[in-house]
Parts: C-alpha cells; structure tokens; sequence
C-alpha cells in the first residue's frame, strides 16, 4: 500500500494504491495526507478501508502526482551521512551528525520542473531516503523507540547549490533551500512495508547517464538511531520530513570540469520500494 496525493499543485487530493496497482479515493477518510492523519492511525484505517472495500478506484493517467505529504512542518536534512560520500567531497567522517534545515516550501512534486536560481553554475543532485514522522519524537531513549515513531519512508532529492552553500558565507541553507529543491514521492510507503530501512538500494541518472548507486547499510548513522539523536535538539512532530544524507556520485565529487545541472538535463532517481521520480531542470 502506498499514500499519494493527485492533482494540480495546491489543490492535490489524497489517494491510496493498493497493492494490485489500482489507487483509490482517500477523501472518504480524510481531506489529505498531513501529519494529523498519520497521527490519527490514518495509515491503519486506509489499509483496514482497502480490506473492506470501502474505496472507490479511480483513473491515474495523465493526473499530475503531487508530494505525498502535505504540510509539512520543517524539512531536518543530515549531511555527510555515508562515508563514500565524505571522502569524495575531502571532508572528515563527522564525530556527530550535522544538521541543517529546509523550508517546507521547496517541497515539489516528483516530476515536477526543478528550477536552477539565477546566477547558479553549480547545481548538484542528491538522491536521499526521506523519513516522514508519524508520532511526536521528543527525547528518546533508543533507536529502536525512534523507529516506532517512523510513518513511512519516501525518496527525496535534495537539490543543491554548491556555490550558494560553500562559497557565499554562513551556513549550508544558502544552497539548500532555492524553490523547487526538494522533489518529493510519488508514494509514501509505510514503515511496516518497508522491511528494514538500511537494506534499500538507490540509484540516480542525468540524461541516462547513471551517476550513484549505493545502499542505505552504508549509512554512518543509521535511520533510527539518526532519530533518536534529532530528538534531543529539537522536538519531530508528526508530518515532518527527515532527509538522511546521500552517497557518493555527485557532482560536487567529480574531477573538473565537473557535471553540474543545466537547463534541459534530466534527473531519474529511484530507491528500492519506493517508486522512482524524474524531473526535467528549467531556468528561474
């Protein structure tokens, strides 16, 4: 079972696919996929719908696929999470996890057009395991209490602007939180369906050209125990987007000249059980 939202961006309706691939109208049950109705057993009660036949299908082709979550209230991201991905860049394993943070509003859908900003000559890509919180994470005790308080797991491309966010001074969110950076989905799939969340493979291309391909074992900080960490700094609440980090392959890690996204290139990114999203790059 996977959660999906359709429609035209702002006004998406909420929809489930079952596992025979037919979707069906959520609206019944709820007005929309937010963190109220993860925190309400809303994945329980769609799947209990589904069993009961309580859904109507309805037709998919050509309806645009939107985020799968809406309202979000913060986007925490971890930086430097797999080893590989340190190395290339030149920078040490961290002791601790970095953190920093995107606006809710660079969340698209997943073949949605990606904007590169104005004055960009160093857009890069990052496939990443999103974690989307379905119970307040306040203070926990170990990973394994983290993980209850997962809803479901979703792919997340966290575009970046490594000029913005290295060489323009301050922090990381210079180069991380341009419109359109965050393409989200297709589906949310639910935690219980996804079996063990460091044994899903993830994959990238530009313009066919595959560019990471990497496992989320080969995370420094594993998902729950990333969690558990993020809930003695600031307090996760339900709807709220985890990105765990990426691996090595991009383009900030290649020799000169190094491949950065133009206008017209073409990114598809995929994660094991998780669907797949493309998205063509346009100019702001």
């Amino acid at each position: 079972m996977q959660l999906l939202r359709l429609g035209p961006a702002g006004s998406e309706r909420p929809a489930v696919r079952a596992d025979d691939g037919v979707t069906y109208d959520l609206t019944p049950l709820t007005a929309d996929v937010t963190g109220d109705f993860l925190a309400d057993d809303g994945i329980a009660r769609a799947r209990a719908a589904l069993a009961a036949r309580e859904l109507q299908p309805i037709v998919v082709e050509g309806v645009r696929v939107g985020p799968p979550v809406a309202n979000v209230g913060k986007i925490v991201c971890i930086g430097l999470n797999y080893r590989d991905h340190a190395e290339e860049t030149g920078l040490p394993i961290p002791d601790e996890p970095p953190m920093f943070l995107k606006t809710p509003d660079t969340i698209v859908g997943p073949e949605d057009e990606v904007l590169i900003p104005r004055r960009s000559t160093k857009t890069d890509w990052e496939v990443e395991l999103g974690v989307v919180i379905g119970r307040t994470a306040r203070y926990l005790g170990s990973a394994e209490e983290a993980l209850e308080c997962v809803a479901g797991y979703v792919i997340s491309h966290d575009v970046s602007e490594r000029e913005f966010q290295i060489e323009r001074g301050g922090q990381w969110d210079k180069g991380k939180n341009c419109e359109t950076f965050n393409p989200l989905g297709p589906w949310l799939v639910p935690a219980d369906e996804v079996g063990d969340p460091q044994a899903l493979g993830l994959r990238l291309r530009v313009n066919g050209v595959p560019r990471q391909d990497s496992s989320t074992k080969n995370m420094v900080t594993p998902v729950g125990e990333l969690i558990r960490y993020l809930s003695w700094f600031l307090v996760l609440r339900p709807g709220d987007l985890v990105n765990t980090g990426t691996p090595a392959g991009v383009a900030l890690g290649r020799p000169e000249p190094k491949p950065y996204l133009r206008a017209g290139d073409v990114v598809e990114l995929e994660i094991d059980g998780l669907g797949a999203q493309r998205q063509t790059f346009g100019q702001a």
